[in-house]
């Protein structure tokens, strides 16, 4: 019988249930279960369903039961900086609100007017994203401060999810990072930063580590699912999860964890809290291990998602690619510009952008992709530099992994304008990681080199050249 280790990754567009186990030395993995995810209209707010969420949770869990697979240990994973507030009854307080919601509009000017933009920087690393924790709890402050005032925790995503299976609250470390309330040196909450911008120190609860061993389930989950589990904490972001699948056994090595968000960096072993860093907005984020993630967000395959969903008729992510290839206009945007985070049409932001700054609007669908590829080529390439004049470092190769490893024409594309070749796969990579953290756990590897050999063995790894 195989040791079964299953990862749960919730994306921002879909969750998926993948069991991992190692067979002849090599990590075999299998997708049982599949779920839609997305953020919901809700009372003029764009927010997350989170029962619906945990039902999914539960859902893929009896699957295990059903299939005869059931987990050693299990961990979660989700995207980073949202949250939920709890009352003294464990009751979620308010709206869940997700990243694109337009209420932290003018937040950061708010928190700007009590900590000035480089101080905190330098106090925490983190890149100024409107939507970072910070900036959402400042939005709760001025338009919701009766949910402060009632606040007897906060728990992001993940941590929710792992208090409902397993009754313990805790906040994961690589998660907690995103919030850009935590201190890269002391890897715990910046309480006087918090005291600061006049948030309650009540609801910061104790941060843990990846690999964390959390606790079982509740004696109610056990019951409702029919068997128990040890529940570990992976790197619950799953940017951090994806990072430590890179299948490389070099210690320099950039990367992009490419999905609705493309995130290009390397890891280093001490933050770099500079002011030089801050201006070209790096951050630098949690990973395992206390590595730092010291990476650009950059808006990723989130455009094209959004452009297909408005094209008359439904084409295959393959078949855009291809009819993208064929078009000829040299239209460069800028992908981090803020007005691509949440539009009512993908399109016309495009067209827009390049009306203003004088370049060939896209006649069509097909030169609309088109741009949004090219663009982000020219956004990996230019990153590729920042990252090289600040570290002091040359990298000859990109390591692409999670789902959009899987789009051929956006790695050739990358590997054109880096002139690096690019090393794709494997494309759940996030998974995959989260596995890794579990099986470290549990003795089976040694540590991340090890574990990272092994998924070089165990994947194929596509390379594409200039």
């Amino acid at each position: 019988m195989a040791e079964y280790y299953l990862a749960v990754d919730i994306g921002a567009s879909s969750g998926r249930h993948i069991l991992g186990w190692l067979e002849d030395g090599k990590i075999r993995i299998e997708e049982i279960y599949r779920f839609p995810n997305g953020m919901k209209e809700m009372g003029g707010s764009l927010c997350w369903d989170v029962q619906a969420l945990f039902f999914e949770i539960r859902a893929g869990l009896k699957r295990c039961g059903e299939l005869g697979k059931i987990p050693s240990s299990m961990g979660i994973d989700t995207w980073g900086v949202d949250y939920v507030l709890l009352d003294d009854r464990d009751q979620v307080l308010g709206k869940t609100y997700g990243y694109r919601d337009k209420r932290t509009s003018g937040m950061p000017e708010k928190v700007y007017g009590l900590i000035p933009q480089k101080e905190l920087y330098a106090r925490t690393g983190i890149q100024k994203q409107n939507f970072n924790t910070i900036y959402q709890l400042m939005a709760v402050k001025q338009q919701e401060p009766e949910l402060l005032e009632k606040a007897a925790g906060m728990l992001l995503m993940p941590d929710y999810f792992n208090f409902l299976l397993t009754g313990v609250k805790r906040t994961e470390y690589t998660n907690a990072t995103t919030t850009q309330l935590v201190s890269p040196r002391t890897k715990d909450w910046d309480y006087e930063l918090i005291d600061l911008l006049g948030y309650p120190r009540r609801i910061f609860g104790k941060i843990s580590r990846p690999g964390t061993y959390l606790g079982n389930f509740t004696k109610e989950m056990q019951e409702e699912l029919g068997f128990d589990c040890r529940v570990i904490l992976p790197a619950t972001h799953d940017t951090g999860s994806a990072v430590a699948a890179v299948p490389s056994d070099q210690e320099d090595v950039l990367y992009i964890s490419s999905g609705t968000w493309s995130l290009m960096g390397t890891e280093i072993p001490e933050a770099d809290c500079s002011m030089e860093c801050m201006e070209h907005n790096l951050t630098n984020e949690g990973g395992y291990d206390y590595r730092f993630r010291f990476l650009k967000n950059i808006m990723g395959l989130w455009m094209i998602q959004s452009v297909r969903k408005e094209f008359t008729e439904e084409y295959s992510y393959a078949h855009i690619c291809e009819q993208a290839s064929r078009q000829l206009i040299p239209s460069i945007v800028d992908c981090n510009d803020d007005r691509f985070l949440a539009p009512e049409s993908m399109t016309e932001a495009v067209k827009s952008f390049c009306r203003e700054s004088g370049q060939q609007v896209p006649a069509n669908e097909w030169e609309t992709a088109a741009v949004i590829y090219n663009s982000l080529g020219q956004c990996y390439a230019d990153t590729v530099r920042e990252i090289e004049a600040l570290t002091g470092k040359h990298y000859d190769r990109i390591h692409v992994v999670g789902g959009g490893s899987n789009a051929e024409y956006l790695n050739r594309i990358t590997a054109r304008y880096t002139g690096r070749t690019v090393c794709a796969g494997p494309g759940e990579a996030t998974a995959i990681g989260n596995l890794l953290v579990q099986m470290i756990s549990d003795g089976i590897f040694k540590n991340l080199k090890e574990a990272r050999a092994c998924v070089r063995d165990s994947f194929d790894i596509r390379q594409y050249r200039e």
